[in-house]
Parts: C-alpha cells; structure tokens; sequence
C-alpha cells in the first residue's frame, strides 16, 4: 500500500510540479550532498596513511611533491617501468617531477590538455583561464595530446592500446583537470584499462562537485574499489591504488 502511494505522488509531482519552487536552491543542495559525503568519507579514511597532514590551516601547492615522493618511495618506481598518462599538464611541474625521477628507458609520460585554458567555468576561474604553452621537453620518452579530452582520448586508446595493455607497466593516472566533466570522462574511458596497483593521483580532490564527485560516482557506478595512499593540503591533493 505504501508503494502504490509513493508511486501514485510521484506521477502526480511530474504532473503539479510544484518542487520547482525550490529550484533555486538546487546547487546548494547538491554541493551540500556531496560536501557531506567527502567530510563522512574523510574522517573515514585519514587514518594508515602514508602521508597525511590533516588538519593544516594553509594550503601549500609543495607539498604536492612530498606526495609524488611518498608514493614512489613506497613503490619503489625510481626505476621500474611506468606509463604515466597526466591530464591537465599545465605548465608541465608535475609531469617534469615524474619525468625527472623515473630513469627506465621503456617508460612512457603522455601529457593530454587543451593548453588554450579551461574549456567552462571552475570555481572563481573563467573560461580560458589557465592557459600554458605545450611544455619544452626533450625527454624522447615523452609527448602530448593537444585538445579537450573528449576529443584525444579515445582518439589516443584506439591506437596505442599496446601502452594501455602493457602487464609490465604499472600506470600512473595523474588528475588534474580541475573539472567533473573532464575528470568523469577521463575515469569512464581508462577504467576497462586500470589493474590492481595501478595508481590515480587528484590534484583538486577535496573539491566537492568537481574531482570529488566524480571520484564518488565513479567508485559507486563502476564498482572500483580505490585505496587512498597519501593527501596533502587535507586532501586537496590525494593519491590512491587500485585494489
């Protein structure tokens, strides 16, 4: 009985649809739900890990390379064989750490950005924001794809699934779009891809209806277990494994 109740006033709410009252509110409501869900899963998870500076009162962006060194020390990937596949390269920084501090010849560092900025609104940052110039990297085991994601990465997995595929590389997916749709899509077309211990690291993923949420219905849709490694800038910068 109640069933067919809640049934019969949902039909009649798409027909009187008086909840567009608090449409306005709708934003707010989302960034609260998913606020809600990254503070229950912090205070979840900010134990055993390898790094944490949890709670900190200011952000420090160097501390992102404490991250990076914690987690190649822990896995020892100085020189192990690695593809380590950036999104959002920027100006290049932390692709240039991973470059710099992985010394086998057969890794592969493939870079994918628009290098024209943004391509919608982030935070307080517009449209185009965040424009670089394709880094100058001479490293032959390096090279880029130039454009929005959805536009090079299958373009990318169609013809260089031998990288993808390769049981003797450890992947390394470096998030840092900044954006929920670009980091969604990114995690939706790698994840026939990812492999126990392979590793994703979120640049901006306290970040509550952009990395985090899309981390969020990536690990509930997709039903990927991710074990969180080491954060930084209370958890502003996260990195996990695939388990």
């Amino acid at each position: 009985m109640l069933l067919r109740i809640k049934k019969f006033l949902k039909d009649l709410l798409l027909f009187v649809p008086v909840t567009l009252i608090v449409s306005p509110l709708n934003r707010m409501m989302i960034f609260l739900v998913f606020y809600n869900r990254m503070i229950l899963w912090i205070y979840k998870n900010k134990k055993d890990l390898l790094l944490c500076d949890f709670y900190s009162p200011l952000r420090d962006y160097e501390k992102r390379y404490s991250l990076y060194q914690t987690i190649l020390n822990h896995h020892q990937l100085n020189e192990k064989k690695i593809i380590y596949l950036e999104f959002g390269v920027a100006s290049g920084k932390s692709f240039s750490w991973w470059l710099l501090n992985n010394s086998n010849p057969f890794s592969l560092f493939r870079g994918f950005d628009t290098f024209e900025g943004l391509p919608e609104n982030w935070g307080g940052y517009e449209k185009g924001a965040m424009a670089f110039d394709l880094p100058e990297i001479k490293d032959t085991r390096a090279c880029f794809f130039k454009g929005l994601f959805q536009e090079t990465l299958n373009h990318f997995i169609l013809n260089r699934q031998t990288e993808l595929t390769d049981n003797s590389s450890k992947k390394i997916i470096h998030l840092d779009a900044d954006l929920y749709s670009s980091t969604a899509f990114v995690l939706s077309q790698l994840y026939p891809y990812l492999k126990k211990g392979d590793l994703i690291l979120f640049d901006e993923f306290s970040v509550p209806l952009h990395e985090f949420r899309a981390f969020d219905e990536f690990t509930r849709n997709f039903y990927v277990k991710l074990k969180p490694l080491a954060s930084v800038n209370n958890f502003y910068q996260t990195a996990f494994e695939v388990v």
